[in-house]
């Protein structure tokens, strides 16, 4: 998906994904630490060639330079943009279309690759984010990254994530980041993923 230096408008109204991800954790989640990535960035591209570039083009820039403050605000940015579309009030249930044949061709069933992105999600320690991601080849891989990484960087197409930085889910949860997780399968955008397979 195509994302601009410019704070996105969520695909859906704060309040509609309500108990999972309650109004004020968008309030602090897109409103504060999502647009503070966006001003960042365009501190640093500011008055440079970077101002022009696409956010995948200063994402790819910035990790070949090891810039890791406009690394860092750029992947952010791009991350949270992705993963506003991977949650719908209309999601959840079991998956639909291309996603569901490459899911149990690559996993062996739904359940299988539910459990094992679930655990990569809950296992991965400190903050950073789990993916679902497409490789070279056209098989999907679960990939866990810390921090602001994201599969762009190695040549890989993002499919679904999950946010597992601590201010995706504490507001709601607490330090249950588990429960978080169990609660993302209610409302994972089945149709976003397909649209995102090669």
């Amino acid at each position: 998906m195509k994302i601009t230096q410019q704070l996105p408008e969520l695909p859906f109204d704060k309040n509609a994904l309500n108990p999972i991800i309650t109004e004020e954790t968008f309030d602090y989640h897109y409103g504060k630490h999502h647009a503070a990535y966006v001003n960042n960035l365009a501190g640093l591209v500011k008055d440079t060639s970077l101002s022009e570039m696409s956010v995948e083009q200063i994402i790819k820039v910035a990790f070949a330079e090891n810039n890791t403050a406009l690394f860092n605000n750029a992947a952010q940015h791009w991350n949270h943009s992705f993963f506003w579309h991977c949650l719908s009030p209309n999601g959840g249930k079991a998956p639909n279309g291309k996603i569901t044949e490459l899911i149990n061709r690559d996993f062996g069933s739904f359940e299988k690759f539910k459990q094992s992105f679930s655990e990569t999600a809950i296992k991965l320690f400190g903050c950073g984010w789990a993916w679902l991601a497409q490789n070279e080849a056209g098989l999907l891989e679960i990939i866990p990254m810390k921090e602001a990484h994201t599969p762009l960087t190695k040549g890989k197409t993002p499919i679904l994530t999950l946010d597992v930085w601590e201010h995706a889910y504490y507001i709601d949860y607490r330090n249950a980041r588990p429960k978080f997780v169990e609660s993302f399968w209610d409302i994972v955008n089945w149709d976003f993923a397909n649209q995102n397979l090669k």
